[in-house]
């Protein structure tokens, strides 16, 4: 059904069909369940306890969503866009964009913070440039995932190695042996897709758009404090939540520095709705005006043209606002509970372990768990479980089969961590379809990295490529 869905509503599938099957998903399996015993106090609380494992991603989103807006209304996405657009061009663009998110990535430990920031402003740049743009957000997150898998400030990072009992230093060493060359081969498409992209306009018209951008916001470098200030709270171990809503907070405390005008201009498109009088939309110091101008940025749509037909039909400077990630949640929530049916009622340890059963040999073994990690992310929806359910049950598996840990914390991350966000209703492609913008099947093809990392994972095993074996006692 969630084919068919994908098939027949494109990229509106996300809207609430496909929220739609995972309920209905939910309450077969729940039948099932009953016909096996489990009583429904037992599924609800496998439920409840799977939503409350994703409440941290849905505050985060949430947060994500207004975090934009006051980007927008502040400077610091335009300033980025403004800048990016005098260094880059369509050539090696997406080449920069895969390492500039790599750089942030690692710096951060955080993908999603990636896309939030960096990956937001590459989305408006890429689309000026005349990039498509399911290859700018392939690039995007094919370098935010390598850095968030190579980063030891990254959780998935941490979560690999405590499910196989090794070393985290010793996982992300190990690690390079896969992840180092399916990188070199993003680049390397990435770079020869460039090289078949034309320039987007002549000298003039860029500077037409940089014109526009700069006479319509306040474009200067005190605008870049904001992200910086948020990635140095991350990179000193700030959680994630605080650390971004210091950033949305800050962007508001930007926006009245340096673009008073416009966050009264918002304030006037809403309050000509009928909220104000005519006086009070006439007066530019009005603190109604400039308060509504403000909430309206964090929790809902706003959208600056620049002159521009071409970029202001395709709304390159507009924001969400916190509303605009509810159907993002909606899909969470109902994946959630899909997936705590799923887990309580040992469905998925089962469906696990009737692949475990045909395992025979190193290579099968290895490819058996990274088939296991991407159904996980499938059908649990949440790189989580992908990486904590079939760690568990293949941990005794490799050591019987005297193979390290390393094995089995690299296979973890190089198939549930980064397939990930290539699945629509899982928490990590709602997330990312959400904040950038882009539908998860538009961008699925061009993750060059996150789609040759699993691949990689089983080719180096089936050569047998510094296979580590245990030590004898």
């Amino acid at each position: 059904m969630l084919s068919l869905n994908v098939g027949l509503f494109g990229d509106s599938s996300l809207d609430g069909s496909n929220q739609i099957v995972l309920i209905l998903s939910a309450a077969v399996a729940t039948l099932v369940a009953f016909r096996l015993g489990y009583a429904w106090e037992e599924l609800q609380s496998g439920i409840v306890k799977t939503i409350s494992s994703a409440m941290g991603s849905i505050l985060i989103l949430l947060l994500i969503g207004s975090l934009a807006g006051t980007w927008l209304l502040s400077g610091v996405v335009p300033a980025m866009i403004y800048y990016g657009l005098q260094i880059l061009n369509p050539t090696i663009f997406l080449f920069a964009a895969c390492v500039i998110c790599s750089i942030v990535s690692i710096a951060t430990g955080s993908s999603w913070t990636t896309a939030a920031t960096v990956g937001i402003a590459l989305i408006g740049i890429g689309a000026t440039l005349g990039v498509p743009i399911g290859w700018v957000a392939g690039a995007i997150l094919s370098g935010a995932y390598f850095g968030d898998k190579m980063s030891p400030l990254s959780d998935t990072t941490n979560l690999a190695p405590a499910m196989a009992g090794t070393d985290l230093f010793a996982h992300i060493r190990y690690m390079t042996i896969t992840t180092v060359p399916s990188i070199v081969i993003a680049l390397i498409v990435f770079l020869i897709f460039g090289f078949t992209q034309e320039a987007n306009g002549s000298i003039e018209e860029k500077k037409m758009i940089l014109d526009a951008i700069s006479n319509r916001f306040n474009i200067n470098g005190w605008l870049f404090i904001v992200p910086g200030v948020v990635i140095f709270l991350i990179v000193r171990k700030v959680a994630a939540l605080p650390a971004l809503f210091i950033g949305t907070m800050l962007g508001v405390v930007f926006a009245f520095i340096f673009q008073s005008d416009l966050v009264m201009e918002v304030g006037r498109k809403v309050g000509g709705n009928g909220f104000l009088l005519p006086e009070d939309l006439n007066n530019r110091s009005s603190f109604m005006v400039a308060f509504m101008g403000t909430m309206q940025t964090l929790f809902g749509k706003i959208f600056f043209d620049i002159g521009i037909p071409d970029l202001d039909k395709d709304k390159l400077l507009s924001a969400v606002g916190m509303f605009g990630m509810f159907k993002t949640v909606f899909l969470i929530i109902t994946a959630m509970i899909f997936g705590g049916v799923m887990e309580k009622a040992g469905f998925l340890h089962r469906i696990a372990k009737a692949i475990i059963d045909k395992v025979n040999s190193t290579g099968s073994l290895i490819a058996s768990t990274a088939g296991t990690c991407i159904f996980f992310n499938v059908t649990a929806s949440d790189q989580y479980m992908a990486i904590v359910v079939p760690g568990r049950m293949y941990a005794d598996t490799f050591r019987e089969k005297g193979l390290a840990p390393e094995n089995l914390s690299r296979t973890l991350e190089d198939s549930g961590t980064v397939t990930s966000v290539l699945i629509p209703w899982n928490t990590c492609g709602a997330y990312h379809s959400g904040v950038l913008g882009v539908a998860t099947i538009a961008y699925l093809p061009y993750c060059i990295f996150n789609l040759v990392s699993p691949l990689m994972t089983i080719l180096v095993a089936y050569v047998g490529f510094k296979i580590r074996k245990l030590k004898e006692d």
